[in-house]
């Protein structure tokens, strides 16, 4: 086809979809000055995809890693090797990659449990986690949490301008100080997400003054942004979600941790038994999905990346207020926006659920979920229930009322959804497009 008759095709595809030439226009405009933004992240995902293939070639898998086990799951080939994966991937002594890990809060849950005894304290000098680990630490009293084994929590919150408060961390470090949890990503909140040097620069600043000290990464929404990991840059430990980013919209389950071999063996110990460990669970037919997401993930992320760019960049053409800004550089695939109405917070998401290949007829709506202090309102007509590298979006009801936007398996799609947001919000004379 020739290029003007494409152009044309493209046009009536997503007038099919309810975009109207006023939103395409805007969103194209809008595009001309992302292109050199795009070639450098898909130069970095093409860095990323080495990574992968090499810890795949050099852990020898094969096609009986894919076959799986059933009952206890002892000698399973295809577990241990995907492990070997993710340690080689990360640079670390071991790793533990596995379907009963229910969710990401889980792997940091089972992380904090497993590496802290009563009597231990465990420091955050990067603010308030993200709301669902404050009922996990005690924070927000609830049964078998940290707080009612003894383990104490101690916060230092970043300064005003996102750094970090490096007197207020050395006065809180302490000789009960097990832990100290770092948060990479903003959560429902608007500070700068955290780079890898960044990371590094804090993590020797810790171990300046408590070498014995466990440095855990909540690495959640930010393997494979950059060319290195957290774990290669001093954190003791590194843990995320396989719904997220490294599970490449195919892992329908699963967490990893990955870091130092006593930090591992605890975790593993804690997830199934004393006298067990990474010993027993079954990983029954889930392996294909755990690899080929994996080898996915880089270009997966890339795709993500350039949607939340995109949204950016047309969010704040329209007036508001986006963190982090359109040109600032990335380190996770969070965009958030703040939209300053409850009712602008649901359109966006009806937006996104409308351009979902799945539940696309439903209409989000905030409700009071399990974990979190206000009602949230999640868009998501996914593969995966849940999964936040899919086509996401989602915040709580509360002020400044903003919206998180995330993943997108394809740039296209990504794209489709950040214009199906603006074509809503218009709709409703919400915005207009000037």
């Amino acid at each position: 086809m020739k290029q003007e008759e494409i152009r044309k095709t493209k046009e009536q595809a997503f007038l099919s979809l309810g975009i109207d030439r006023e939103v395409i226009e805007f969103g194209a405009q809008v595009l001309k000055a992302l292109e050199e933004r795009f070639r450098t992240i898909d130069e970095i995902a093409e860095i990323n995809q080495a990574r992968v293939l090499h810890a795949m070639q050099k852990a020898r898998v094969s096609e009986a890693c894919l076959l799986g086990t059933s009952g206890y799951g002892y000698n399973d080939i295809g577990r241990d090797t995907l492990e070997q994966v993710y340690a080689e991937i990360f640079h670390t002594e071991d790793a533990l990659v596995r379907p009963q890990i229910t969710c990401g809060t889980h792997a940091l849950a089972l992380s904090l449990m497993s590496n802290l005894r009563p009597g231990d304290e465990l420091l955050s000098p990067v603010g308030k986690p993200y709301d669902t680990l404050e009922e996990v630490i005690g924070i927000r009293k609830s049964l078998g949490s940290l707080a009612e084994y003894g383990i104490t929590y101690a916060q230092v919150d970043l300064l005003p301008d996102g750094g970090f408060d490096y007197p207020g961390i050395r006065s809180a470090l302490n000789e009960r100080t097990r832990l100290v949890t770092i948060q990479r990503s903003k959560g429902y909140q608007t500070r700068p997400t955290l780079s890898v040097e960044r990371i590094g620069e804090l993590i020797a600043f810790i171990k300046g003054f408590r070498p014995d000290t466990l440095c855990m990464l909540d690495n959640f929404y930010g393997e494979f942004v950059e060319t290195t990991e957290p774990s290669d840059v001093g954190a003791d430990l590194v843990v995320g979600s396989l719904i997220k980013n490294p599970g490449g919209g195919l892992a329908p389950i699963g967490g990893y941790l990955t870091g130092k071999k006593i930090c591992i063996e605890n975790a593993a110990r804690r997830l199934t038994s004393p006298g067990l460990g990474k010993e027993v669970g079954a990983s029954l037919g889930i392996l294909p999905a755990f690899y080929q997401g994996l080898f996915l993930a880089p270009t997966v992320t890339a795709s993500a990346l350039k949607g939340a760019i995109f949204a950016a960049s047309l969010y704040e053409r329209l007036g508001f207020s986006c963190y982090p800004d359109a040109e600032a550089e990335r380190f996770d695939i969070i965009q958030a926006i703040t939209l300053e109405t409850p009712e602008r917070v649901c359109a966006f998401c009806e937006g996104i659920q409308a351009a979902a290949p799945v539940d696309a007829h439903v209409t989000p709506t905030p409700w009071d979920m399990p974990g979190y202090d206000a009602p949230v309102i999640m868009a998501a007509g996914a593969f995966i229930s849940g999964s936040s590298i899919e086509l996401s979006a989602d915040g709580p009801m509360k002020p400044p009322y903003n919206v998180y936007f995330q993943g997108g398996l394809t740039w296209p799609h990504a794209k489709l959804g950040i214009l199906k947001t603006v074509q809503n919000l218009k709709d409703k004379k919400m915005i207009s497009i000037a």
